[in-house]
């Protein structure tokens, strides 16, 4: 079980994000972690070892990544895995067949793949709400519930779903509240703040930042639970290669230097896809125009580089894709590269056309994460593409 160290919680998040975790290598005072390239351990004599038996449990790599993100979210323990979606598998093993999740209904198309498709399959049961109106959380409650899911900002329609308020519903109806926050990271929303249970991350994504690995996490506080989810790890096996948690790590280590720009990047961007196609067609939570700026406002330090666009036609949408040059036509996102996609034929594929629509994920919508260049770069790679439309 990997929990933080306890000065760890006390530091600033900068401090905390390049040390948390972590102590010099005892061998030769390495500062940086190591990656232990290792299958198993050394024992000591029989029942007697040093806290490792075999790496799939644990790795000295991965506890040090997992440290340092549940410093960073404000919780005591975290747990890796070898993606997001191990992760989010790993965490739904917690429930049993007859369990019921409530779920937002916009979220990243390869969990709903793997409720909808697969984990149905085995008795769990799923009722899909807009999370952004609390009372449809509780509509959607049942005796059998078991877990809120919730997704915010979600995936690529960039809803706000008050975590304050699902987290009453949850707990009201005893239930869980899970949080995905993976467009925000924890340097712009903590979710334990306002009464989540666990948080999610695609490491993939802003922690790790420079699109060099796969991988997912989980923190969480409670004691038992997290044996629980320790267990579920071991057992099926979701757990990181030590490569991969070193550059999670790695990665963490410059989040409080990377968001502060995705974020001014992403202000300046939405602005000027305003002053060019309308409020209506730029979905931003830092805009005025976002339905739920203000709460946005009040959850969020920040609003990140994720940004939405409604072009109306597939033609249209591709004709910008295929217009940019700085923006690479790629999914996946938080990347220091700034990234442009088609959620409708990449991220949310797997979602029933008609569902995509019943959502608003149309044809014409395209998703752009902003990155770190230099802005007048972008903005001079968009005034390229758009020009078309």
């Amino acid at each position: 079980m990997t929990r933080v160290y306890d000065d760890d919680l006390e530091a600033g998040f900068a401090t905390r994000a390049i040390h948390a975790g972590q102590r010099p290598e005892p061998l030769a005072g390495a500062i940086m972690t190591p990656v232990y390239l290792t299958s198993t351990y050394v024992q000591d004599a029989l029942g007697e070892n040093k806290g490792y038996e075999y790496a799939r449990g644990k790795n000295p790599t991965r506890e040090a990544l997992e440290r340092n993100v549940a410093a960073l979210e404000g919780g005591r323990h975290g747990f890796a895995f070898s993606s997001g979606m191990g992760c989010v598998t790993a965490i739904m093993m917690l429930f049993k067949a007859g369990d019921h999740v409530v779920c937002s209904e916009n979220m990243y198309g390869g969990v709903f793949r793997l409720f909808d498709k697969i984990l149905q399959n085995f008795g769990l049961t799923f009722s899909w709400v807009d999370t952004r109106d609390p009372q449809r959380i509780a509509d959607a409650m049942t005796p059998k519930t078991r877990l809120v899911f919730v997704e915010t900002p979600s995936n690529p329609l960039m809803r706000i779903t008050d975590l304050r308020a699902a987290a009453d519903v949850a707990h009201r109806g005893g239930a869980l509240l899970l949080v995905d926050n993976t467009f925000s990271s924890p340097y712009f929303q903590r979710p334990f703040q306002f009464g989540a249970d666990m948080i999610y991350h695609s490491t993939t994504k802003y922690l790790n930042g420079h699109s060099d690995m796969i991988g997912g996490i989980c923190v969480l506080n409670d004691d038992d639970l997290a044996a629980r989810l320790q267990f579920n790890l071991n057992s099926a096996g979701t757990n990181p290669g030590p490569f991969d948690a070193w550059l999670a790590l790695r990665g963490t280590k410059t989040l409080h230097l990377r968001m502060p720009r995705h974020d001014e990047n992403g202000r300046q961007i939405a602005a000027w896809l305003v002053e060019r196609l309308g409020e209506d067609k730029v979905i931003y939570p830092g805009l005025p125009s976002h339905p739920q700026h203000a709460l946005a406002k009040r959850q969020m330090t920040g609003f990140g580089g994720m940004i939405s666009v409604e072009l109306g036609t597939k033609e249209r949408a591709n004709a910008v894709l295929s217009r940019c040059r700085l923006f690479s036509l790629a999914e996946s996102l938080g990347g220091v590269e700034s990234l442009i996609s088609h959620p409708a034929s990449m991220t949310h594929a797997s979602v029933d056309p008609a569902r995509r629509a019943q959502l608003g994920i149309t044809e014409g919508l395209i998703r752009l994460s902003c990155g770190v260049e230099d802005v007048s770069d972008l903005l001079a790679d968009l005034e390229h593409a758009f020009h078309v439309v």
